[in-house]
């Protein structure tokens, strides 16, 4: 095994979300300025407090490889996250033990929560009736968080490491992150890592607005509002994301198509308070310096999109827009960033994964997704987060930030493929 340093790019994407169930449309909407937040029709919200979400439509499992007796075992989350692995193993032509030793191919996939949608609808089996009997025997095999990432491996005969990380809204981010010091450093040749989460449920919309996190808009197209002076919390939303990383060499040797190359990866947490972000956003700021250090950052030649976690709540949207002047100085004011969580909510274990690929293909592109609605900045957000209308720019240097519940913190650094 060779432990010397190696690149790592991008080689397949795939996306579920309430703007695109493919990436050609998710990222064709985010252009557009589409935002895809809407009434919530599949279940009563009567009583909810909050009645609006992302909500994956129009969508049909048979379409990405799964077979009715598959769908019926599995929670939404899983279902989703292989309808995304689908999209982009097709997509990278990556195939287990013909392009690729099945051993050096890898699953790095996680949920913030996991089988939300089977906990609820088994717990409330067992509370009618808590003798149990009624309680599914594929409760646990179908809930916990890692079987996402377990079903993807079985799939695509991924024999390599099958890691499943749980930080929050970091969770996908993350993942990309291990991922990629993995194949660095000479673990795997190729790594299947993303995301995928269902918690626009009644428990979840229940919990999360208790917590006083979510916005309690009544107009579901202006709701999401990130560093806009109106916001008042997040939006929920589903979906899943995945990229595929692989060795450079590796992918150039199969011919594979490069979006681009991924440089650099930071992680600290606040150790500050449970759901609050630490308001001197220190150690965000850290994260996103550890980032840009790998990614050799120069102030003199790079140009910088930033993908914000951007969540619209009063606390983070301050705290980030401080962590980017702490990490960068006045080249802050520089920086190109947006909130596509604007357009396609807050996705939860999904979301970093989601707006990593908003990222790379905004390198390939040359085009910075908008931060819609966003008619009355917080003075606070003092910098350039490209409001309402996309614009061109020619960036070379791409990051994508989140910033979870227990105060994780997490900051992807791309750049735009150079051989």
């Amino acid at each position: 095994m060779n432990f010397m340093e190696k690149r790592v790019v991008v080689t397949g994407l795939g996306v579920l979300s309430c703007i695109g169930n493919d990436v050609k449309s998710f990222w064709d909407n985010l252009v557009r300025g589409v935002c895809g937040i809407d009434y919530i029709t599949e279940f009563p919200t009567e009583d909810l407090a909050v009645k609006i979400g992302g909500m994956v439509r129009d969508f049909n499992p048979e379409e990405y490889g799964m077979d009715k007796p598959f769908v019926r075992k599995q929670d939404p989350f899983t279902i989703y996250a292989m309808a995304s692995a689908w999209q982009a193993m097709r997509d990278s032509g990556l195939v287990s033990g013909g392009n690729i030793v099945p051993n050096r191919l890898g699953t790095y996939v996680g949920s913030g929560i996991g089988g939300f949608t089977t906990i609820q609808r088994e717990l409330k089996k067992f509370f009618e009736d808590q003798s149990g009997q009624w309680v599914s025997p594929n409760f646990v095999p179908t809930m916990i968080s890692d079987m996402a990432g377990g079903q993807i491996a079985i799939k695509y005969g991924a024999q390599g490491s099958c890691i499943d990380i749980v930080t929050a809204c970091a969770t996908s981010t993350h993942s990309i992150g291990e991922a990629f010091r993995a194949i660095r450093h000479g673990y795997a040749d190729a790594i299947i890592a993303g995301g995928s989460d269902r918690c626009t449920i009644p428990i979840g919309i229940a919990g999360f607005a208790n917590a006083k996190a979510l916005s309690h808009a009544t107009d579901p197209q202006y709701a999401s509002l990130p560093f806009n002076a109106n916001r008042s919390g997040f939006v929920m939303a589903d979906g899943s994301a995945i990229l595929i990383l692989e060795e450079m060499e590796h992918a150039k040797a199969r011919g594979a198509h490069i979006y681009a190359e991924v440089v650099g990866y930071g992680s600290t947490c606040d150790a500050y308070h449970a759901t609050a972000p630490r308001p001197d956003a220190t150690t965000q700021a850290d994260c996103i310096r550890l980032a840009l250090e790998e990614a050799g950052f120069d102030a003199t030649r790079d140009k910088v999109y930033i993908n914000a976690h951007g969540t619209g709540t009063l606390l983070n949207d301050v705290a980030e827009t401080q962590a980017y002047k702490l990490a960068m100085g006045d080249f802050a004011y520089q920086c190109h960033i947006s909130s596509t969580k604007s357009m396609h909510g807050h996705m939860f274990g999904a979301t970093g994964a989601v707006e990593a690929i908003a990222t790379v293909l905004a390198l390939q592109e040359g085009v910075i997704p908008p931060t819609v609605h966003l008619d009355t900045p917080d003075p606070a957000c003092d910098l350039d987060y490209t409001p309402n209308t996309a614009v061109r720019a020619d960036v070379n240097l791409g990051l994508s930030d989140s910033f979870g519940f227990g105060g994780h913190n997490a900051c992807l650094a791309f750049r735009k493929y150079q051989d």
